[in-house]
């Protein structure tokens, strides 16, 4: 895998742990869109209970009176408001649904959403006073304490009447009662409500009217409010009671507490294993910039070593030529790679892209561009150009409109199909032109080449089907031309085409190549031909007197 793809996906993984840790440390969210039993665990309630779909806040005990009774539920865990190290406050957005239901002639006494320092439920804070305070801690910073209270009854004067929303301070006195016209909160009916505390104003909707709020008071929590709170109901009932049930709850602010710290933490982390994958990346990238020049340069250095060295093509010219080697274009796969159709200069070319996975890669490379490069015969493929770039070892050739011979004389393995049968003049020529080729690289080049791969897919077919020997990825250059062998630790070639004694002394030879056209020519003429059977003797004698070699 390239070093640069792995480092984009340290940077994406990167990227997701921090914003996983933002949400887990910023954010202090809860979502109860149907309170069920099940939830009872996540809130603590005093006086109350989580029955029936529903957070009862002052409970229905069967068969007990529920006049004077106070009750409270919070969520579990504790939301820190403000922090005075950093004199900031936090914001907030609630919605819930409450429902509120007579049990005698009128309402009474009414429900609250609070902000609480402290979780427990004040003595005696019954009927008029909504669970919220007593009459001890009424008025007073003890309270520690910040209610928007929906109020059903009418307890005090100021309160203007028994149907309204106001926003209380360590205080059952409202700062300023609003009275709900458009809404009755007692009628035993869903009310949805929304809070929203933007850091300095308190805002609360009622009912479906979600554009004009009931109440807007500007306040500073932090001036009443302990850093940290629990966020809850409380309601009660009197003489007159009623049901204070709460069927769903949203929760939504940003939490600006002591986790904030692992927060940084895990950036200033994160940006030092990025740091250190940088630098990594930065000098991995230099050391493999520098081994690759040095290796294009020898590459280079070798193959202009060569006398007729053939052109160099840039990889955006052969990415262009072939439809950045679309699938659509590829003609073939070998051992070493895969070949693809291209055009260039309105002119047909394949292009071999030599295999990542190849054992030789750039042996196999520079082997064939020195080799078949500097040769010329009409029964050679023609070697146009090549290119390395980008860990790309690439092969340009001339475009053989008739593929390889193989496809004539074998049938496909898997599907049976054969091509249309070759002629016996067809195949003689074949043969011939192969011969040809083995006998100019033997006897006619400068220096002798020997081959080491015959086989019938390395014998390609122009469009009038004259043989065209190619892949020299194998071919091996003797520098002095009185010497008849190449010795190699590696044995080479395709096995079936391989002369036996190769594996004893590990030598290819003039000899083994004309080995390998012997059981080419075999092959060619045998598989497949509905004309003729010859004889083994005729073939060689035909290959041979082609060699120069027969005796």
């Amino acid at each position: 895998m390239c070093f640069s793809l792995i480092f984009c996906k340290c940077l994406i993984l990167a990227a997701l742990i921090g914003s996983i840790a933002f949400t887990q440390v910023c954010c202090f969210v809860f979502n109860f869109s149907k309170i069920s039993d099940e939830d009872r665990n996540q809130f603590l309630v005093e006086n109350s209970s989580v029955l029936l779909g529903a957070i009862e806040v002052t409970y229905d005990v069967q068969g007990a009176p529920i006049t004077h009774r106070s009750g409270r539920s919070f969520y579990k865990d504790q939301f820190r408001l403000w922090r005075k190290n950093k004199n900031v406050t936090a914001t907030f957005n609630s919605t819930f649904v409450f429902r509120i239901t007579n049990r005698t002639v009128s309402a009474g006494e009414g429900l609250a959403f609070i902000l609480s320092g402290n979780r427990q439920l004040p003595e005696k804070s019954y009927g008029q006073w909504l669970g919220i305070v007593n009459a001890s801690t009424n008025g007073t910073d003890q309270a520690q304490i910040v209610a928007v209270e929906f109020d059903t009854r009418k307890s005090f004067p100021e309160d203007g009447d028994d149907n309204h929303v106001g926003l209380d301070v360590n205080s059952i006195n409202s700062i300023q009662p609003v009275p709900v016209r458009n809404v009755n909160l007692s009628n035993g009916t869903d009310i949805e409500v929304r809070v929203q505390y933007d850091g300095k104003n308190m805002t609360v909707f009622v009912g479906e009217n979600v554009k004009n709020p009931v109440l807007s008071e500007r306040i500073h929590l932090s001036k009443y409010l302990p850093e940290k709170v629990y966020v809850g109901f409380s309601a009660s009932t009197g003489d007159f009671t009623e049901l204070n049930c709460l069927r769903s709850w949203q929760f939504q602010g940003e939490d600006i507490g002591e986790d904030s710290k692992l927060f940084w933490v895990l950036i200033i982390v994160l940006l030092l294993v990025l740091l250190i994958i940088g630098v990594s990346f930065s000098s991995y990238w230099r050391r493999k910039y520098k081994t690759r020049e040095v290796e294009i340069l020898s590459i280079e250095e070798q193959i202009h070593g060569s006398n007729l060295a053939p052109r160099k093509f840039r990889l955006r010219e052969l990415k262009k030529a072939t439809g950045n080697f679309n699938p659509k274009n590829k003609l073939g796969r070998g051992g070493f790679g895969t070949v693809y159709k291209g055009t260039w200069r309105n002119k047909e070319i394949a292009v071999k892209r030599v295999s990542e996975t190849s054992r030789h890669g750039k042996q196999e490379f520079i082997a064939e561009v020195t080799t078949i490069g500097s040769l010329r015969h009409r029964n050679l493929v023609k070697l146009i150009g090549w290119c390395y770039e980008r860990c790309d070892f690439l092969l340009v050739y001339e475009y053989m409109p008739n593929g390889s011979l193989d496809k004539f004389i074998f049938c496909d393995e898997k599907t049976g199909a054969c091509e249309s049968t070759l002629f016996w003049e067809t195949r003689l020529s074949i043969i011939h032109g192969t011969a040809q080729a083995l006998d100019y690289l033997h006897n006619g080049s400068e220096k002798r080449v020997l081959h080491r791969d015959i086989k019938a897919s390395n014998i390609m077919l122009d469009f009038e089907f004259k043989a065209r020997l190619g892949d020299f990825g194998l071919a091996r250059t003797i520098q002095e031309s009185h010497l008849t062998h190449h010795s190699t630790k590696e044995i080479a070639g395709t096995p079936g085409y391989m002369a036996p004694e190769i594996f004893l002394t590990g030598r290819a030879t003039v000899e083994t190549d004309v080995y390998a056209s012997e059981f080419l020519s075999w092959k060619s003429l045998v598989e497949g031909s509905l004309e003729i059977r010859p004889s083994r003797i005729i073939i060689t004698t035909a290959l041979c007197i082609g060699c120069g070699n027969f005796t």
